[in-house]
């Protein structure tokens, strides 16, 4: 190891400590750290004090959500187990999309017995993701089994806090276990308006065209919540019959209905959609929304042009996931 890099990582963390300026651009040195520098970060880390933990990590998350080339898995990996539920919620805001193995293990166990139900929800949200690459085969089936049995659980305990509750059924709808339609059923018809909200998301992660006339009702409810994940919804399960209905919730009085409306449009694509997508680009009245238009047209078009013949599918069922989700 270079006699340099000690010094380096002991100087930067030095420039860390509560008493000095927080420099943004300096945090990029966390990125891809060595084992050696990893282990200086641990012994030198916990003598920051908890807000000021709590702000590296969160700008180091947010770093990460716009900057692709980064790599600070080791760092948030490291604070999973921080003292911190705030600095523990931010790591795993960072973890968001890692397809590390090793990370599902400690994720799973904040959910089942983290102390802060914050914690506990946003791991049983994160660990959708790797249910989601499990079906898609970017990480072995197998692997995610014993998570799902664990969000399985959590559904399974009617004491659980909601929040919890809704997480868990939010994860496991996008696994193809066979008791995720009665789940998602029963949360729809609890009466619980946020269970519902959740059941509806989860609708969508099914990527299963039987929940499309709930959905397509759901986009006409006078909660915008709703109408928001109704859209999000018909997005992901991808299907033509709902492109005349999300055209309406384009014109809808909640912004957020709008930018959900008009991106699943182009998740859906086909002919209508992009017709309609076409006909809105350049509309004055659509104007505080074009950016969000000609990302859908860029979706819809690559879909209308994409030769889905040079794709090797093992199955149908395979096929319609992979080009919906």
């Amino acid at each position: 190891m270079d006699s340099n890099e000690p010094t380096s990582i002991v100087d930067f963390m030095r420039t860390l400590h509560d008493d000095n300026d927080l420099v943004l651009a300096s945090l990029y040195r966390l990125s891809d750290l060595t084992p050696e520098e990893l282990s200086y970060f641990d012994d030198a880390w916990d003598g920051l004090g908890d807000e000021r933990r709590r702000v590296i990590i969160r700008h180091l998350a947010d770093i990460t959500e716009e900057n692709f080339q980064v790599d600070f898995s080791a760092v948030f990996a490291r604070c999973l187990g921080d003292s911190s539920p705030a600095v523990r919620v931010a790591a795993l805001d960072g973890l968001w999309d890692s397809e590390r193995l090793s990370l599902l293990g400690p994720i799973m166990e904040l959910m089942v017995s983290d102390p802060d139900l914050e914690v506990r929800t946003l791991a049983a949200a994160t660990i959708g993701h790797y249910i989601l690459l499990a079906e898609w085969d970017v990480i072995p089936p197998e692997s995610t089994r014993a998570t799902i049995d664990a969000l399985l659980s959590v559904l399974d305990e009617p004491d659980n806090p909601g929040p919890l509750r809704r997480a868990a059924l939010e994860s496991v709808s996008a696994s193809s276990h066979e008791r995720v339609p009665g789940l998602v059923e029963d949360a729809y018809d609890s009466g619980d308006h946020e269970l519902q909200v959740s059941a509806i998301y989860a609708m969508g992660r099914t990527v299963d065209k039987r929940w499309l006339p709930i959905v397509i009702d759901e986009m006409a409810s006078s909660n915008s919540e709703m109408r928001i994940e109704a859209a999000r919804a018909a997005g992901h399960i991808g299907s033509t019959d709902a492109v005349a209905e999300l055209a309406d919730l384009i014109a809808d009085d909640d912004l957020e209905v709008q930018l959900a409306a008009i991106a699943a449009l182009g998740q859906i694509g086909g002919s209508l959609a992009i017709r309609i997508l076409d006909d809105l680009d350049g509309d004055p009245d659509f104007e505080h929304v074009q950016y969000a238009i000609s990302e859908a047209q860029e979706e819809a078009f690559w879909l209308d042009n994409f030769d889905l013949t040079l794709l090797d599918w093992d199955n149908d069922e395979q096929d319609y996931r992979s080009i919906s989700v």
